[in-house]
């Protein structure tokens, strides 16, 4: 299949042999789904190569070190290229198999494993939070209070109702993160000394439970620790560590071999580097380095894995839940998870900021685009992480795209600017 018209033969032979290598890297670790179709004549030769070309010049403007391209449709790659180098110091090339900081893309998958949970009959959506972690029973929720010299003070006031599995999963539980906003209970967040020492997942919980909530659950959009709270909630039901069991359900089954919470000795030359000085994650609090070896097994953003490791895991998706002939999830929970879950009928509000953006909703875990902004569509679902990888999913048009880079600071122009283009390129 040709992607480059003809003209530069340097740079189709270059482009050509890219295609090859990472088409077997994917069909070796079987990225692809068990039965494809022809792939759609939608997309056009000369808006794929707007798409190259950009990320091109993001490499040779030295915007960006490198990154790794997927664009997926009906089970086959349209477009599968690498940028760049993935360590600006040693020099060694972009590749299909480098490995990436998720951050916040672990958010999925913890959302997945859950519902996984949900689907066996294990875990209710309407369970109070208390019921798998006790600590949580008693936590309060935090108000401000100004006194007559207008100087303000943080008081607490009990739940108004339960914090809800449902919460976890949409962001509504009130647990806030502390390394971004300057509200006193953020702050109160950033200097508790959640991080101390090498804790686990139940450690962290119980310190989370003696924090109060930064509002009452089912108010408010609030993007928090939500989701490293549903990742302690997976273990105490299953029994299992969170690796343990998506390792099992999830990652073991759907090959996704290179997916952890750690990076082994061996594969640490494999690791994706940001450019020197673009340490704008350096400061976060609790986010640290996942490539570092610790206890904690963040389901919201420990996460390191590979483009052909999520490439599975979003054609799962994509698929309704199923993938080379095994059900993961009921294609209701799928679509359940796909939709707005946070509507204006239910008076969630939003928090200042609210990362899906104006034009999308919120599912159980993924932004949901209820609103289209030509030339994007409304129905995709989709997120993102902080190191500046991101994806999208597009069921109408049976379509995915993954990005993959490590450029902290240049992640959301970059998402922006390539998902127009995608877009243009398919006419859309």
């Amino acid at each position: 299949m040709k992607f480059r018209k003809a003209g530069d033969g340097a740079l189709r032979l270059r482009v050509a042999a890219t295609l090859v290598l990472f088409w077997a890297a994917l069909v070796a670790n079987a990225a692809i789904a068990e039965s494809p179709r022809p792939i759609s004549t939608g997309f056009s030769q000369e808006g794929l190569v707007r798409v190259g070309d950009y990320l091109r010049n993001e490499v040779a403007t030295g915007k960006i070190p490198g990154a790794v391209l997927l664009i997926q449709q009906h089970g086959q790659p349209v477009l599968l290229e690498t940028f760049g180098v993935r360590d600006i110091e040693t020099k060694a090339p972009m590749t299909a198999d480098t490995i990436f900081r998720l951050y916040s893309m672990s958010k999925p998958v913890t959302s997945v494993a859950a519902m996984m949970l949900v689907d066996d009959g294990k875990l209710s959506l309407d369970d109070p939070l208390s019921k798998y972690i006790p600590a949580f029973a008693d936590v309060k929720v935090a108000i401000e209070k100004r006194d007559d010299n207008g100087k303000t003070s943080l008081g607490s006031e009990p739940l108004a109702r339960a914090i809800t599995i449902l919460d976890l999963l949409r962001h509504t539980s009130g647990i806030t993160y502390g390394f971004y906003g300057d509200s006193p209970v953020r702050k109160l967040y950033a200097n508790s000394g959640l991080f101390d020492g090498d804790f686990d997942n139940a450690q962290l919980a119980v310190r989370i439970a003696k924090l109060p909530l930064a509002e009452q659950p089912g108010t408010l959009w609030d993007y928090g620790h939500s989701t490293d709270i549903l990742g302690r909630v997976i273990e105490v039901v299953s029994g299992k560590s969170l690796y343990e069991f998506e390792k099992e359900r999830l990652f073991d089954p759907l090959r996704m071999s290179d997916t952890a919470f750690k990076v082994d000795d061996s594969k640490r030359v494999r690791v994706a580097e940001p450019l020197p000085g673009d340490n704008t994650l350096s400061s976060v609090r609790g986010l640290g380095d996942p490539v570092k070896r610790r206890r904690w097994e963040s389901g919201g953003g420990g996460m390191v894995g590979t483009i052909a490791d999520y490439a599975r895991f979003a054609q799962m998706l994509l698929n309704g839940g199923t993938f080379d002939g095994r059900q993961y999830l009921k294609p209701e929970t799928v679509r359940m998870m796909t939709s707005d879950l946070v509507p204006p009928e239910t008076k969630i509000a939003r928090d200042y900021l609210y990362f899906p953006s104006g034009d999308s909703g919120f599912g159980l875990g993924f932004a949901v685009r209820v609103v289209a902004t030509p030339p994007l569509p409304a129905g995709e679902y989709r997120w993102d992480g902080a190191g500046g990888t991101f994806f999208f999913i597009d069921p109408r048009d049976d379509m995915f795209a993954i990005c993959m880079m490590q450029s902290p600071s240049q992640r959301g122009r970059i998402q922006d600017e390539l998902k127009a283009l995608i877009y243009q390129a398919f006419g859309k």
